[in-house]
């Protein structure tokens, strides 16, 4: 049977996005462990710790009691009633239960709002690196993603004076994750106080992924939520968070958001014609995570800091090595170029030569860097960085 090539024809939005990269390497990592090589994997995008107990108690529970149903869209009124409240007490944002969606994963969060705001004829300013999904996020929207350097002495974090030269009057959102995912910088109140006016000046929105606010390891530099720099920004800023890194609940795919309440009602509606609600007795452990003990979110985040102090130890004994010491997240991004290879040779090689599995830099935006998580054991740790800096000395 013949099929036309119209027939086949891909969307040129949604039919043009490319598989996450950091996925395709850590699934050709584990395919090699499974056939028995002894890889070290540092591609890890989750805590290596378990979900709290009474977390998992919680869910059960309500499975146990047929918790099975459709809930509201956006969430159990319990629930976002509790987000709201964390939002409030713990970042200094002022927002109602309505302005809150809960949903599948803080991805579709971000996805939801990058739909909902942008389309063709927007542009979307990303600081470099930037986590690889935002940028296909944008282009499935139609809108135009505008990417801005920054720089490893900067600690990764965008210059607000740079920022205004990206400005135009296409400008319709800036993306800002603080922790960030790869290079784990973390913004400054004066900073995000900067960024903050420039936004209100040229009226852009703000969407502040805070997905790894709970892990960071330096007082001088404590998570800041821009939204909570004054009701001007506040109105203009969409904030992202979720279970997946704080709670270690990746596999619940719980996320939410909370946006001024009309675009909070529009992605509630993109929701319902797409995923629907989020799972009905995972809710019930969302809840039991933001109002049961908080113990096991401060030693998940003890031992982060001692892996990240470790890491960057070994990966600073490398010549050639560049690295900068992250400030939140799990993750590591030293520069590689002194090797004289880009990231996705390097990141290959190391893999089949070295076997140390690791995220090549460019799907961040940056081909002259690699990610390396520390969100694993220090044996595994150890083990990486002893590899690296053989294979690496095999390169000089």
């Amino acid at each position: 049977m013949t099929i036309s090539k119209r027939c086949l024809s891909l969307s040129p939005t949604l039919g043009s996005l490319h598989p996450s990269m950091t996925l395709g390497i850590t699934s050709k990592a584990k395919a090699m462990i499974a056939d028995g090589r002894d890889v070290a994997n540092m591609c890890a995008g989750e805590p290596d710790f378990d979900t709290p107990r009474h977390i998992k108690e919680a869910a059960a529970k309500a499975l146990d009691a047929g918790d099975t149903k459709y809930t509201p869209v956006a969430g159990r009124p319990e629930l976002r009633e509790a987000v709201a409240a964390k939002f409030s007490n713990e970042n200094g944002l002022h927002c109602s239960a309505q302005q809150i969606v809960v949903s599948p994963g803080a991805k579709f969060s971000v996805f939801a709002t990058v739909a909902v705001l942008c389309g063709p004829g927007d542009e979307v300013i990303l600081p470099k690196p930037y986590w690889l999904s935002y940028a296909e996020m944008v282009l499935a929207a139609g809108a135009t993603p505008v990417f801005m350097d920054t720089a490893l002495a900067d600690g990764f974090c965008l210059d607000p004076a740079a920022l205004e030269e990206k400005v135009t009057e296409r400008t319709k959102l800036l993306v800002l994750n603080t922790p960030s995912n790869p290079a784990g910088g973390v913004y400054r109140r004066s900073v995000l106080e900067a960024i903050a006016e420039l936004a209100v000046r040229h009226d852009f929105m703000v969407l502040a992924d805070e997905i790894y606010e709970k892990l960071v390891y330096e007082s001088d530099f404590p998570h800041v939520s821009i939204g909570s720099l004054g009701p001007e920004i506040e109105a203009r800023t969409i904030t992202v968070n979720g279970f997946s890194k704080a709670y270690s609940m990746t596999g619940w795919r719980l996320g939410y958001l909370a946006a001024p309440e009309p675009l909070a009602k529009a992605i509630a509606a993109l929701q319902s014609h797409s995923t629907s609600n989020a799972v009905s007795f995972a809710q019930a452990g969302a809840l039991a995570a933001l109002t049961g003990a908080q113990e096991p979110v401060e030693e998940m985040r003890q031992a982060f800091a001692k892996r990240r102090d470790e890491i960057c130890r070994l990966l600073h004994a490398i010549p050639g090595m560049n690295v900068f010491v992250p400030r939140g997240a799990f993750y590591v991004f030293p520069d590689i170029s002194a090797f004289g290879l880009d990231s996705m040779t390097f990141a290959e090689r190391s893999l089949e030569e070295a076997n140390v599995a690791v995220i090549p830099g460019k799907p961040f935006g940056m081909d002259t860097n690699i990610r390396l998580s520390y969100a694993c054991s220090s044996d595994t740790i150890q083990k990486a960085c002893g590899r690296l800096a053989e294979f690496c000395g095999t390169l000089r």
